[in-house]
């Protein structure tokens, strides 16, 4: 098996627990956890900033000396309405009690203390086509460029339609040279619709060093720590995805695939 593809620990709790140590890169973390009624989660964010994304059910929150009460109304990922989400800086203090059967991303990145604590939708977020024919996929933007309230994070939901291709054209952001390119380490936390479909990703490199071919199943995690990274959902297989994105620098620029200069969307 691919050494970029994880697959869950389990079925329930802390499923998967990606770091710069074990991805040996040096931004991006990402957490999952998946809680039955009551269970109870806590930690801190040390010197990195967090986003906790309600990817499905509802939990209480007590963070960073607040009481944010019980996050989360979408129930099952697939409806795509925009999800709760909750933003710590580094430095605080957090606490989660599942109120319903839940799943709960904790994406993470180096912290600057640069801003305060904040709720994230679902106000504000609102569904969105990108690409055109069998392109097309749609976006809840959670903290992309466009929302500065981030000192790193770069992250966002994507529902793929069986059938269609997604983060595509292939394209890559693994150099420092804005604003022609940035560098963004990058994760995929992958569900399908139905649980038993698969998804196709794919990680290469312009020169074939990084050359990779994954079959994703509902639950795992896909790390992109360069290259281009298009994926693939097909017929009777809808596909969704949590991305997180982090760098040297908190803007989103890439360069797409020389194969597919000539494509839009």
């Amino acid at each position: 098996m691919s050494a970029l593809l994880r697959r869950p620990f389990g079925h329930h709790g802390e499923v998967h627990c990606i770091t710069p140590e074990n991805a040996g890169w040096r931004y991006v973390g990402f957490t999952l956890h998946r809680l039955r009624p009551g269970d109870r989660i806590s930690g801190a964010t040390g010197d990195r900033e967090a986003i906790f994304v309600m990817v499905e059910g509802k939990a209480a929150f007590r963070a960073a000396g607040q009481d944010w009460g019980v996050l989360g109304d979408r129930m099952d990922v697939f409806d795509r309405t925009p999800p709760h989400s909750l933003y710590l800086p580094n430095g605080s203090d957090w606490a989660a009690e599942a109120v319903t059967g839940c799943t709960i991303a904790l994406c993470t990145a180096p912290g600057k203390g640069g801003h305060p604590p904040r709720r994230i939708g679902p106000d504000g977020i609102e569904l969105t086509p990108r690409g055109e024919g069998t392109n097309t996929r749609y976006i809840n933007n959670i903290a992309m460029e466009a929302q500065d309230f981030c000192d790193s994070l770069l992250v966002t939901e994507v529902f793929t339609p069986a059938g269609h291709w997604s983060s595509y054209p292939s394209h890559r952001h693994d150099e420092d040279d804005f604003p022609r390119i940035t560098y963004l380490e990058e994760t995929y936390y992958h569900r399908l619709r139905p649980a038993e479909g698969w998804a196709v990703q794919r990680v290469y490199t312009d020169d074939g060093a990084l050359n990779e071919t994954m079959t994703v199943r509902d639950g795992d995690v896909v790390l992109v720590p360069r290259g281009h990274h298009p994926c693939g959902a097909p017929f009777g297989f809808e596909l969704y995805y949590l991305n997180v994105m982090a760098g040297p620098r908190r803007n989103w620029r890439f360069i797409v695939a020389p194969e597919m200069e000539t494509l839009t969307g």
